[in-house]
């Protein structure tokens, strides 16, 4: 199955993702955070650095639970900016 490539706008969206993911963890090791998600400490960096700008509903479900952070916060965060 081939990807459709993703557009400007959802590259930045997934690099604000990041950002905000980054910003949440804080001063808490990537791996801490990672291992409390239940996902891999370089599927995080992948997210964090925008290398993965479209993860999975529930592996920012899990990491919003991880990070404190509300699903309206991410949402808020992350949508897509009228061009």
């Amino acid at each position: 199955m081939v990807r459709t490539p993703l557009t400007p706008e959802e590259r930045e969206r997934g690099e604000r993702l990041g950002r905000l993911l980054r910003e949440a963890r804080g001063g808490r090791s990537m791996t801490e955070v990672a291992a409390s998600a239940g996902i891999s400490a370089e599927t995080l960096r992948k997210i964090e650095t925008g290398r993965a700008p479209t993860p999975a509903f529930f592996t920012v479900a899990a990491l919003a639970r991880a990070l404190g952070l509300s699903m309206d916060q991410i949402a808020v965060s992350c949508a897509l900016l009228p061009v």
